[in-house]
């Protein structure tokens, strides 16, 4: 039956857009995977220190795993602490849109959310695999997007120092009496939980502690660990290094992006991301746990540090007195009632395997 002329030019019609639809989302698609995506990170660490802002674990080279895996079509350009912003103002930069990422610490904006604390660490919390199980498999990443929601930023864990050290004291400390008075730098809610017993919190940026603490402008000092410590020279201005780690037992690091950044980037692109974070976190923790070996023998042998414990009555005082802080918060703040329940609950059933598969190991069967 022959077709009438309109009915053929309708037919003729449908089947030239049906193909450019159907050619249309390879065309969209190569285009998104040809776009080549310039953007800037800020950190909060001092130009060329180690692990932080270079080397393994460091924002450098999460950067340059953007690069490297998504054939260049994501490069991130990073700035130290006071290069394009002072070492505390990325957040606000990156919330406002003004810089597409941020690399830092969680608990540094407790003063914004104080439940952006328990990301970071918190104190008499979980070591690094029972934290990263939480980040990963337990909902806390999930948490963490929910609470950096309202700044229109997306967070990913960067790095990982695992247990970080109580700090550097100019002298010993026998009691909680000792730290009444004290100055001391320290950040996130340690730095409330001294102030609570008398110390005098700063929080200073990395690098302004070793003057600080040499110049007695302090009299202690918490940083990171024995590697990292060392590379800030703070064994030349005190010699008195406690190793007890309370305050921080898995110190986690963040990548920031800015909502709109990270929505305007295709698929593969916010992969990529997500997996250099994870990795970089991995590379970090192998990275430090190797160099802390050999940096703590020669603080002790070379320099003369004498490392212990806290006293078992100064850990009860502190321990009392960081619960009854968190209880506080946790009374007044829906969300952060949220997190530490969260935290805090996957904590006492971690604790019940990694008593069996480490504890029990190390008790029992190594120094067999």
């Amino acid at each position: 039956m022959a077709l009438s002329r309109n009915r053929r030019a309708f037919l003729k019609k449908g089947i030239v857009a049906g193909a450019a639809g159907t050619l249309g989302a390879p065309m969209i698609a190569r285009a998104e995977s040809a776009k080549t995506y310039n953007w800037r990170m800020t950190t909060a660490w001092p130009a060329g220190l180690p692990y932080y802002q270079t080397g393994p674990g460091s924002a450098e080279s999460f950067a340059d795993k953007c690069k490297k895996m998504s054939g260049g079509r994501l490069n991130i350009k990073v700035f130290a602490a006071g290069e394009l912003l002072p070492a505390f103002g990325g957040f606000d930069a990156c919330s406002a849109g003004n810089v597409e990422m941020n690399h830092a610490a969680a608990y540094y904006w407790s003063g914004k959310t104080f439940a952006a604390q328990y990301f970071t660490t918190a104190p008499f919390g979980m070591e690094y695999m029972g934290h990263f199980s939480w980040l990963y498999d337990g909902g806390g990443l999930e948490l963490w997007r929910e609470v950096y929601k309202p700044f229109h930023l997306v967070p990913f864990p960067a790095n990982c120092t695992g247990v970080q050290m109580t700090g550097w004291f100019r002298k010993p400390i026998h009691s909680l009496h000792d730290l009444k008075g004290l100055k001391m730098r320290e950040v996130g809610i340690a730095a409330k939980i001294y102030a609570q017993l008398g110390v005098a919190v700063s929080s200073l940026p990395g690098g302004e502690i070793f003057p600080a603490l040499e110049r007695g402008v302090i009299d202690a000092a918490e940083w990171v660990g024995p590697f990292l410590d060392k590379r800030l020279g703070l064994q030349n201005a005190a010699k008195y290094y406690y190793t007890t780690g309370w305050h921080e037992p898995s110190t986690t690091g963040e990548v920031t992006v800015n909502e709109t950044a990270w929505n305007s980037l295709p698929k593969d692109l916010q992969a990529v991301i997500a997996q250099a974070a994870a990795a970089t976190s991995i590379e970090g923790i192998m990275y430090l746990e190797s160099q802390n070996m050999a940096a703590l023998k020669e603080l002790r042998d070379k320099y003369g540090v004498k490392t212990a414990p806290l006293p078992a009555a100064v850990i009860k005082g502190l321990k009392t007195a960081t619960f009854d802080l968190l209880a506080t918060y946790t009374a007044k703040d829906p969300l952060v009632k949220k997190v530490h329940d969260a935290y805090y609950g996957y904590k006492k059933v971690h604790d019940k395997w990694s008593a069996i598969g480490e504890t029990e190991y190390l008790t029992h069967v190594q120094p067999v």
